[in-house]
């Protein structure tokens, strides 16, 4: 019997198809019993996950896989572990994901985890399971790690499966109502992955080491298929692809918004700017003709010299994210730009010049959404990281420490236990932001209906036009009277 785990990630009504587990299931299906415990629908995973296997006719070894991103999902796959550990020390547990490929030695030292799966996991997770059976070596399978005589040992990444030869997700075998919500794309919006990895190299993304800059896609006719399941088995009306990248192949995008076209779907997706920026009005065109709301993209600083730091571009960068505001204005679809500020060495300087930034960026398209974090870095090399480090920035040695509520907290991006970006540098962000969003109320919030937004907008008009952000405690009580969310990654 294998269970595969999905650690509480979101809150609740929120919560997106597991599309990791899903494309692992496909591969099991037909082969290996396999069930689901998802710790965002589930009030004790621990328990259910021990019931399951305390009932399940164990024809082969028991195996607990979880996928694992830093943040409430590491927190409570720590927990969950370690209770179903403890209760069957027998059992093999597995970690894969972004987390346990760029802290494996972390996971393995804590005596909770048998194996972490670097990379792509379908095929792994299927030599591990055979290799369990027989009793085989475990040298030979592609990205995994484990501890042999107290010793890490790290198998090198194989080559990749395409994700076109992978078999369609299992929708059948898990309760898709509980995935299907409500939200500004559609009222069934479900959540749908497309590709698998990333051809670039930015230096604060975890996607690098997962996927070693590797992009691999399903073709547009296979997308059209899986989008006419679903509106056709699920009443499907919006999707969200939760692709690292969406848009690399400006065909592949051109062709697949042809063939949805009659669908009536409402889209959204992920893009970088200069991608986006090259693409032709004609492909825009199709985009907007298919239904695409709203592309998401790391906007990341408004200075030119941060994001050379951050491998997001050479010299006039920024300015591209300008242009790409003013053309997605044209064809109506909404911009959502990110923004990591506080960036080593000099984080005021960088908060002052995003800041003016983002306000340009608003005069331009003003139906712009902002989505605001602090950087927190990741292991890897690079000007930035190795800034932090000079800084006095480390990493938690043990897999407990990572689960306490201050590296919970810190993975969120919100700027909390940082060294270089002090109190007042936090409180100047949460202050501009809360200026920000009154005056620009997001648009993916349905309960701002016009009288809310225009109270809104009338009292944070002075603040904002002369650039006063301190102390908005008008704006904190309005808030408990207006409930008015921050925009927030609409796919995530």
């Amino acid at each position: 019997m294998i269970v595969l785990f999905n650690p509480l990630s979101t809150t609740p009504g929120k919560q997106p198809l597991p599309l990791s587990l899903m494309a692992l299931a496909a591969v099991l299906e037909g082969r290996e019993s396999w069930t689901m415990v998802d710790g965002n629908l589930s009030p004790d995973p621990a328990q259910e996950i021990l019931d399951i296997f305390r009932t399940a006719s164990l024809a082969s070894p028991p195996l607990l896989a979880v996928t694992v991103m830093p943040g409430p999902q590491l927190t409570q796959a720590v927990h969950v572990c370690r209770r179903v550990k403890a209760a069957m020390p027998g059992l093999t547990i597995v970690w894969g994901g972004y987390f346990p490929t760029q802290h494996a030695d972390v996971v393995l030292r804590s005596g909770v985890v048998d194996f972490v799966v670097r990379s792509q996991g379908e095929g792994p997770l299927l030599q591990l399971i055979d290799t369990l059976k027989t009793g085989g070596a475990f040298d030979s399978i592609s990205g995994l790690v484990w501890m042999k005589d107290s010793r890490l040992v790290t198998n090198p990444i194989g080559a990749l499966t395409p994700i076109e030869e992978l078999p369609d997700l299992p929708y059948d075998r898990v309760n898709m109502s509980r995935y299907i919500h409500a939200n500004y794309l559609g009222r069934r919006t479900v959540a749908h992955n497309s590709s698998f990895g990333c051809p670039f190299s930015c230096a604060f993304c975890a996607v690098v080491a997962m996927s070693g800059r590797h992009w691999l896609a399903q073709s547009p006719a296979r997308m059209e298929r899986v989008m006419r399941r679903l509106v056709t088995d699920y009443r499907v009306d919006a999707v969200q692809m939760h692709d690292m990248d969406f848009f690399i192949s400006e065909a592949r995008t051109a062709e697949f918004a042809e063939r949805i076209a009659d669908l009536g779907l409402s889209w959204w997706a992920l893009g970088r700017i200069d991608t986006l920026m090259r693409y032709s009005d004609t492909t825009w065109q199709k985009m907007a003709r298919s239904g695409l709301k709203m592309v998401f993209s790391g906007a990341e600083s408004g200075s030119d010299d941060t994001l050379a730091a951050m491998n997001k571009g050479g010299r006039s960068a920024a300015r591209l994210t300008l242009e790409l505001a003013g053309r997605m204005r044209t064809y109506g679809v909404v911009p959502e730009f990110s923004f990591v500020l506080g960036a080593p060495p000099d984080p005021e300087r960088d908060l002052r010049e995003t800041v003016s930034f983002i306000r340009r960026l608003k005069s331009i398209n003003p139906a712009t959404e902002i989505v605001l974090y602090t950087y927190t870095p990741v292991p890897q090399q690079g000007e930035l990281y190795e800034a932090a480090q000079h800084a006095g920035f480390r990493f938690p040695e043990t897999l407990d420490d990572w689960a306490k509520p201050e590296w919970q907290q810190l993975s969120m991006r919100r700027g909390d236990g940082i060294p270089w970006i002090d109190q007042t540098v936090r409180r100047r962000v949460r202050n501009f932001e809360r200026v920000l969003n009154a005056f620009y109320p997001t648009v993916t919030d349905p309960r701002l209906t016009g009288w809310r937004r225009l109270m809104l907008k009338a009292v944070s008009t002075w603040r904002y036009r002369l650039e006063w952000y301190d102390a908005p405690y008008e704006l904190r009580a309005i808030h408990r009277l207006v409930r008015y969310q921050r925009p927030e990654t609409t796919g995530f």
